[in-house]
């Protein structure tokens, strides 16, 4: 919207704004009368919002308006309104009232007699009663004058018909001088005023008769025009320079048809005569007061679709009429008028006397006095100052301090990202500058284009009246300059807004601008003064340089507390922003642009929403989110020829830099197809030189659209412009073939998943995942299936197995339609996701693929390939996690028989196998001969790999933890360490591999009560861990659940509950509630409580656990017996010793069954089991059991081993306890431990 012109002189307020006169007309028309009662509603209705929001009391319309005029419907209207002093919505609700008991009953379908005369088709009395009831109810006597000599604010008259002379006569609520006053009552002046032809009888007033005053002004605005002249103007004086607003409203255009109900052919044409009469006079006034219309002055309101069909007494079409009228009003043009109507109304503050045309004159005679003797005062700025402006005191005291430099001419240049508020900051600055400096010419030009720029300096000239501007072939800029250089130009200070294109500015060689201009830039127009200052505003800092060289001031995004002052001052309810979570979410998502801040608010204003609803929008499909940002809105600082909606701001950027540097617009459309945050140097497509990818990121940054990092090759997009710029490829059908480029040049570097090359994969994983997300290229295509392979690899190596998943499936899916079932590659998917699976926790589905891979390739390759034995190892592999030891021992000694004859004893996958059934070994208890295979596979492994191979370094980690086991923890320390230090040498310090035997280290020491050494090495592997994986890997994680023993071994419950709940908040994120990893650091966590003696707690924690073990492992899964014997000690802290014994027997029991009775696990519950019995006094049953215990000890894990002398060393304190026990003959006591 254009804005209003400024009535305000040099700082004096022009009294028409204040006192000017408001009149308003009333059309006439049966019940659409209620249309034009609507429509003035909603007027008042946001006139008095505007009010109550400064504070001020609501008002009526007989308050506002100083001479309210209608004829027939809208003389009742005025009536009610001015008489009255109604307010609308009473008047709606008599004139309903009214109508329906008017026109309810017909006298007669013909407006004609037999004899061919006009006879009423309504009943005049009925006319009459309503009047008086509506005229009673107000508490006013039915026999009052409309004129009763009291003199009041708004002044009423009704237009009606002399019956004798046919004169237009008015009946007046005032009594003016030279006029006669016709002593109507306020029933008569209503019953004169629409007594309409055929329809009701004439009324006769004081011995003269009138009819309808419709016949003769139908729409009154003429004669509003007229009374107003009388009462207010004068011979010398036009009634124009007066009026503040006029406002004529009509009640709907009915069409040019006759009536529907037989009227004839005579008395059909005069009512269609009467009803298009207004439109008529509504053209003819216009043209007469086209200034106040072209300046927000006058305006008329009349729907112009809907009611054609509703005749003048059909007063049950109220629905009908309600609608088309709010159609009519929601229109955006109206909207607009409305709104304009309202700035204007709300600015009404006295009664107009009527003098007032005086009062108008004494002020311009000031005002001419003042231009004369002010004439440096000299304003030329397009806008007003705007109300909303927020903050950047800063950048404004920055730039205040640059102005004005003695003896040379100051040039500063205010750049910064399009949208972020340029404009309106040197806006604000400008007027700042006019209260400080009375006598500085202000000049503003706008230097979008040529064109524009051209149209401003002609319009400067005629302001300033620079002698020979008005010529044909007038060079006004040389003008301009000319007039501002001489040394009596005073000081003046001028704006060039939009100083984007450098090539307007400094003409190169050949350009167009060299064409047009000769070999002059517009830099060689710019006036020179030492009393001058000129600010440029430009999207492009190097043209920001080149224009105003070191005197540059860039404008940063806004801080969330001013963003927050201006989305409150934007918004129709400023209470929105007291939703503090909704506000702060919004404008980060906003980015805190003022210009996406101001897009946003005009929506949330027009469409009656929440915040909320806006985030939520703004959640939608990209494409949702593009056309929300597009939406057109009104923005009063701005100019009307630019595209103001977020989405299409930077179109000419785009533009612009498409031109000046091709490349910087192709690293633009290649970093809008990834993701905007941390985009590697090293990713974007490759220049000729150094020098022209330098100048194209430069290009960038000097828009503002990519931040650099100081220390750090990476760059950060707006994100916006990222969004903008994916628009902006998609309307140039450009977006498909960019999103292609791109995933070509990630399929070009991404690497693979190779630990080495984890910080690389690292930085290009959220932009793979970006690209890949994008629908807009083949699936099957074989360069993106290359890269999602990799991205899903690299994935499964961070850990992110559940988003590792997803790409792994989407490349099985297409190597089946490929490729086939039966293909190597579709098998080594399948491979790829049964591991994924496994380590997810879901090892019946990792089983079930695993069995399927082997059965295909057994099919295919044959049996003894290396690729099927490789799937029948890693099936091995699922059953020993499944505690299904017999099944793994047997399949895997099956595996290394095979590879063994196949491959030969030393082949690496042999190997492999062979070290693969030493672990099965390892978790079946049986360690003689897991240390057996071990130390076969670490001497070979030494022989063909060598010493330093990481093989062969895993292979020493797994004797080592070996000799954890069977208690012989100085070799198990001596190799670890040994392992270590080779680890680092060769691997490097922050290898996985490294950290692990970092780890089993740091085990050795916590079993050999080494504590404090095992919290150092803890801390420092959980630290690397955090760096080299990240906060949230499985590895990361076992570190902190690790350390976190430590502190519960050392009695720092406290600290060990801190990092148990955090692991167990971040398993539960990545790998879900009931993975079997989750719910170990829960088991652990219970233990933890049962040491800080919360029983309760500990109970419930381990009940939860144990119950979710039994649904997701299985009842026998060592997993979930290991839960259930913790929870036996849990009852045994509470002293609930049956149902610790009852819970420890079927531990006992199960693990004898399913373990074995020899498998350390068991004997663990023998001795748990023992002590319950002890505890419940039964110590010759505690005794025999922890015997059995001990013997078994003894055989399974040797003489020397800490379980076997702890137990045996149990077993020696029992038997004394039990001996003085026989010898005294006394009860056991259960207060002894073991």
């Amino acid at each position: 919207m254009e804005q209003a012109m400024s009535t305000k002189q040099d700082g004096e307020p022009n009294p028409l704004d204040s006192t000017g006169l408001c009149l308003l007309a009333l059309d006439g028309g049966g019940v659409r009368g209620l249309s034009s009662l609507y429509i003035l509603k909603s007027i008042m209705d946001r006139l008095n919002h505007e009010r109550k929001k400064n504070s001020l009391p609501s008002v009526k319309p007989c308050e506002v308006f100083d001479l309210i005029g209608g004829t027939s419907t809208g003389g009742l209207i005025a009536i009610m309104l001015g008489r009255l002093e109604m307010d609308v919505d009473e008047c709606i609700a008599a004139y309903t009232a009214l109508a329906a008991d008017v026109f309810g009953e017909k006298l007669s379908r013909f407006p004609v007699n037999i004899r061919g005369g006009v006879k009423p088709r309504f009943d005049s009395a009925r006319l009459e009663s309503a009047i008086k009831k509506v005229v009673t109810q107000k508490g006013v006597s039915e026999t009052d004058l409309l004129n009763d000599g009291k003199e009041r604010g708004c002044r009423t008259f009704v237009c009606t018909i002399d019956r004798d002379t046919k004169d237009m006569v008015r009946l007046r609520s005032y009594s003016l001088p030279d006029w006669p006053d016709i002593p109507a009552t306020i029933c008569q002046a209503g019953l004169a005023t629409s007594a309409a032809t055929t329809f009701f009888d004439p009324v006769s007033i004081d011995d003269r008769t009138f009819a309808d005053g419709g016949l003769g002004a139908n729409n009154p605005v003429d004669e509003v025009e007229g009374e107003a002249s009388n009462i207010w103007g004068s011979d010398e004086k036009d009634l124009k320079e007066l009026v503040k607003c006029f406002i004529s409203i009509g009640t709907g255009n009915p069409g040019k048809k006759a009536f529907e109900d037989g009227m004839i052919k005579f008395l059909s044409a005069t009512v269609v005569q009467i009803a298009t009469e207004t439109e008529a006079t509504e053209k003819r006034f216009i043209e007469r007061w086209a200034k106040h219309f072209d300046k927000n002055r006058y305006f008329r309101f009349n729907v112009d679709q809907g009611l054609q069909d509703i005749g003048l007494d059909e007063f049950k079409k109220k629905g009908p009429i309600k609608a088309a009228t709010e159609g009519y009003l929601t229109h955006v043009a109206q909207r607009h008028r409305v709104r304009d109507c309202i700035q204007n109304l709300r600015l009404k503050q006295n009664k107009t006397e009527t003098s007032f045309g005086a009062v108008v004159d004494e002020y311009t005679i000031r005002t001419i006095r003042q231009q004369s003797a002010a004439r440096h005062r000299t304003w030329i700025v397009p806008f007003e100052r705007n109300p909303r402006f927020t903050g950047r005191e800063p950048q404004l005291a920055e730039i205040e301090g640059k102005l004005f430099t003695r003896n040379h001419i100051a040039k500063i240049a205010i750049t910064g990202l399009g949208g972020v508020g340029k404009t309106q900051l040197v806006l604000e600055l400008l007027y700042r500058m006019k209260d400080k400096h009375k006598h500085c010419l202000i000049i503003w030009i706008p230097a979008t284009n040529g064109e524009s720029l051209h149209q401003a300096y002609r319009d400067v000239a005629r302001q300033l009246r620079i002698p020979g501007c008005e010529e044909e072939k007038a060079d006004v800029k040389t003008l301009v300059q000319g007039h501002l250089s001489r040394d009596d130009a005073g000081q003046w200070l001028v704006v060039f807004d939009n100083a984007d294109d450098i090539d307007m500015w400094i003409a190169k060689a050949g350009s167009k601008q060299e064409s047009e201009e000769g070999s002059r830039g517009l830099v060689e127009y710019l006036p020179s003064s030492g009393q001058g200052s000129i600010i440029f505003t430009t999207r492009d800092r190097k043209t920001a340089a080149k224009l105003a060289r070191q005197n540059v001031v860039e404008i940063p995004e806004m801080g969330e507390e001013a963003a927050t002052q201006l989305l409150q001052k934007c918004l129709i309810n400023p209470d929105l922003v007291n939703n503090r979570h909704d506000t702060a979410v919004l404008l980060a998502e906003l980015t805190y642009l003022p210009l996406a801040i101001a897009q946003a608010a005009a929506y949330i204003n027009e469409n009656g929403i929440t915040l909320g609803c806006y985030l939520s929008l703004l959640a939608e499909q990209e494409e949702e989110v593009i056309a929300l940002l597009s939406e057109e809105f009104e923005d009063d600082g701005r100019y009307r020829n630019v595209k103001n909606p977020v989405a299409t701001t930077w179109l000419i950027s785009f533009e612009q830099i498409q031109q000046s540097n091709p490349l910087a617009a192709e690293y633009l459309s290649f970093m809008s197809c990834v993701d905007p945050k941390d985009i590697p140097q090293s990713l974007l497509p490759q220049g000729s030189s150094r020098k022209e990818e330098t100048d194209a990121i430069g290009t960038l940054n000097a828009y503002s659209f990519v931040s650099r990092r100081p220390a750090d090759p990476v760059l950060d997009l707006h994100r916006l412009v990222h969004l903008a710029t994916r628009n902006w490829l998609r309307k140039e059908r450009k977006l498909a073939q960019w999103t292609e480029r791109v995933i070509m040049r990630l399929q070009e570097v991404f690497p693979d998943d190779n630990h080495k090359n984890r910080r690389v994969w690292r930085r290009y994983l959220p932009h793979a995942r970006y690209a890949l997300q994008a629908d807009l290229v083949d699936k099957d295509w074989t360069c993106r299936m290359d890269l999602i392979l990799r991205y899903g690899l690299c994935l499964y190596q961070d850990g992110q197995w559940d988003e590792a998943e997803v790409a792994i499936m989407q490349v099985l899916e297409m190597r089946k339609r490929v490729l086939g079932l039966d293909h190597p590659s579709t098998l080594t998917s399948m491979a790829n996701l049964a591991s994924t699976y496994w380590n997810q926790g879901r090892w019946n589905e990792a089983e079930k693929l695993q069995m399927q891979v082997i059965e295909t390739r057994k099919m295919v390759l044959g049996a003894e390939n290396p690729s099927t034995l490789t799937s029948m190892s890693n099936l091995a592999s699922t059953y020993r996690t499944q505690g299904r030891w017999d099944e793994a021992e047997k399949l895997g000694v099956q595996v290394m028989e095979i590879m063994k004859a196949v491959l030969g004893a030393e082949h690496p996958h042999t190997l492999t196998s062979m070290a693969s059934l030493a672990s099965t070994y390892w978790n079946q208890g049986q360690w003689n001969e897991a240390e057996t295979l071990y130390m076969q596979v670490l001497e070979t492994s030494k022989t063909v790999l060598g010493a330093e191979h990481p093989f062969t370094l895993t292979s020493m980690s797994n004797l080592a933890s070996t000799y954890q086991r069977q208690g012989r923890w100085n070799e198990a320390e001596k190799l670890h360490v040994q392992v270590i230090e080779t680890s680092k040498t060769v691997l490097g310090a922050e290898h996985p591999d490294t950290l692990t035997s970092m780890g089993n280290l740091a085990l050795i020491y916590s079993s050999q009560g080494q504590w404090n050494e095992a919290e150092k090495l803890g801390v420092q592997m959980m630290k690397i861990r955090k760096a080299v994986l990240g906060a949230e890997h499985p590895n990361t994680l076992t570190s902190m659940s690790n350390l976190a023993s430590t502190y519960w071994n050392q009695g720092r419950w406290n600290e060990a509950e801190k990092l148990h709940v955090q692991v167990i908040e971040i398993r539960k994120t990545v790998f879900g509630a009931e993975h079997p990893n989750t719910l170990t650091s829960m088991s652990n966590l219970a233990s933890t409580y049962r040491n800080q003696g919360r029983w309760d707690e500990a109970e419930k924690l381990g009940v939860q656990v144990m119950e979710i073990m039994k649904a997701v492992l299985g009842a026998e899964h060592p997993h979930t017996l290991t839960s259930m014997a913790n929870l036996a000690v849990t009852y045994c802290s509470q002293g609930r010793w049956n149902e610790a014994e009852k819970l420890g027997v079927q531990v006992m029991d199960i693990r004898k069954a399913v373990l074995g009775a020899k498998h350390p696990d068991t004997l663990a519950s023998m001795a748990s089991l023992a002590y319950t019995w002890k505890s419940q006094r039964r110590l010759p049953d505690a005794l025999a059991l922890l015997e059995a215990c001990c013997q078994l000890c003894y055989e399974v894990l040797g003489p020397d081993h800490p379980d076997t002398r702890g137990s045996f060393h149990a077993l020696g304190q029992w038997r004394d306890q039990h001996n003085l026990l026989l010898n005294k003959n006394l009860p056991p006591s259960n207060s002894q431990n073991v």
